[in-house]
């Protein structure tokens, strides 16, 4: 597994970019649905920080829209989020199949 996808929270960034209407998201947008989804409020430091590191990484790709920085998945980084749900779907099945 590739050092992007060890954290949990760069993880769901890329399943909450991926579906976004429009595979874009404004980052306090996306921050916003994140609290929603943990039921917890993120501290800025810590989420812009796993955004730039999905940046540097080259799964997310940053632009400014006035003035908000805008988000999306590259080709690579929806790649990687595919292949990675693909494993995560396999591993259930298995389990699955087991407990029949």
């Amino acid at each position: 597994m590739t050092k992007w996808l060890q954290s949990g929270r760069r993880r769901d960034i890329c399943f909450v970019l991926a579906a976004a209407e429009d595979g874009e998201l404004r980052g306090q947008r996306l921050k916003s649905r994140l609290e929603s989804h943990y039921d917890e409020r993120l501290g800025p430091k810590a989420f812009y920080g796993s955004l730039s590191a999905l940046e540097d990484a080259g799964i997310v790709e940053k632009r400014t829209e006035g003035l908000y920085d805008v988000y999306a998945l590259t080709e690579g980084g929806e790649r990687r989020l595919r292949e990675h749900y693909a494993w995560v779907r396999d591993c259930l099945e298995v389990e699955d199949d087991a407990d029949e």
